[in-house]
């Protein structure tokens, strides 16, 4: 027998073997998740991605006459890319099940118009297709579980419904007779077959760590969710302070999760975690998304039992017009873009392209989010 060691030894060899044991480790991917070979489908390369950060202006909205929003530049308004991705996505949604008898409605939103909008830093159709996905899918609950009384959202059913969700994105052990009935409810729910689906696609192209921060960002998310949920029920709006509080953690910071994994790169747990880094991205996030309750204000005080809008809860809170409660949002957005831009600035001092290359992809997401916003048929009244 060969006295020549199998593997390293000496310091450091646990580590080494360590991670060539884990190495074999793959996801299990579901069969029709959208994922296509690489191809480009844009209207032209756009070549290496930029570190620079993006310029900023103030930007008209709606019909003209409200504040300007100040957001960055918008960095891509590629219509051919954009309707790729939504034809990648119509076609996967079809298959799965979701949105059916909605399907026109569905396609007319543009998901995969927002993903090109948002995610400027690559022109790959599939990568795209990864946000596109996931925004359809986290839209889908809000809209089933959370928000729509007509398509069968009620307060008392959200907080199961969304226990569920992270049994669906991130599968729990093996418990015998009870994951099979487990399985048989998220088969038999296109939202939770949609949610498994497009975490299945990211998992192609992420690492394992990404995977798990995708899924835990989300079930963040749904705390502020089940909060909502309470005071609907309950026909108590909470004060603005109590739904910015629950808002920030419910925001489109958790779409700009993505970023790196649409990109095609990583940018590393540490850095993610950093408490600088991590406060950027939720001003980026809060800002994005009172973009969407400015947009949505009128849609949701239509419904029969109203979800918390800040727009809405300013104008109860201060006995105000909805014009003055829209104008104090806006001027709750633009603090909010204002403290990312200089957040920005002293992050930048840190040697890290990943970092730098995120943070402009979060200037991106909020352009486009802006972009998206005014122009989907969404929020057109």
């Amino acid at each position: 027998m060969s006295d020549i060691p199998a593997g390293p030894t000496g310091l450091g060899s646990y580590t080494l073997s360590l991670r060539s044991a884990l190495r074999p480790y793959r996801h299990t991917f579901e069969e029709g998740d959208g994922h296509e070979p690489p191809s480009r489908a844009g209207s032209g390369g756009r070549g290496g991605p930029s570190l620079a950060p993006l310029p900023y202006r103030e930007r008209e909205w709606g019909d003209g006459t409200y504040p300007p929003l100040y957001c960055p530049e918008a960095d891509r308004v590629d219509d051919v890319l954009g309707a790729e991705v939504d034809r990648r996505l119509v076609a996967w949604a079809e298959r799965i099940g979701l949105h059916e008898g909605r399907m026109e409605e569905f396609a007319a939103t543009g998901f995969g118009r927002l993903a090109m909008l948002t995610h400027t830093d690559t022109d790959d159709p599939d990568l795209l297709l990864i946000a596109a996905q996931m925004n359809s899918a986290w839209w889908a609950a809000d809209d089933y579980y959370a928000d729509e009384t007509d398509l069968g959202a009620t307060p008392t059913e959200l907080p199961p419904r969304l226990a569920l969700v992270m049994s669906a994105m991130d599968p729990p052990p093996d418990a015998g007779g009870y994951t099979e009935q487990l399985e048989e409810a998220i088969r038999s729910d296109p939202v939770l077959v949609s949610l498994r689906s497009a975490t299945s696609h990211a998992a192609r192209h992420s690492t394992s760590a990404q995977v798990m921060r995708l899924c835990n960002i989300t079930s963040q998310m749904y705390v502020s969710w089940t909060a909502y949920a309470a005071w609907r029920f309950l026909e108590t709006p909470p004060p603005v302070w109590r739904y910015l509080a629950a808002r920030q953690h419910d925001s489109f910071y958790t779409s700009m999760v993505l970023i790196d994994i649409v990109g095609g790169y990583e940018l590393s747990p540490h850095l993610f975690a950093e408490r600088r880094f991590h406060t950027a991205l939720m001003q980026a996030g809060t800002a994005a998304v009172l973009v969407n309750d400015l947009h949505s204000a009128e849609r949701e005080a239509a419904d029969e039992l109203p979800d918390s809008n800040v727009v809405l809860l300013i104008a109860a809170e201060e006995g105000c017009s909805t014009r003055e409660a829209v104008e104090r949002t806006v001027c709750l957005h633009n603090e909010f873009v204002r403290g990312f831009e200089q957040s920005q600035r002293e992050l930048s001092a840190l040697p890290s392209p990943e970092l730098k290359r995120f943070l402009r992809g979060a200037q991106a997401w909020m352009a486009g989010g802006i972009e998206w916003h005014g122009s989907t048929s969404r929020y057109q009244s």
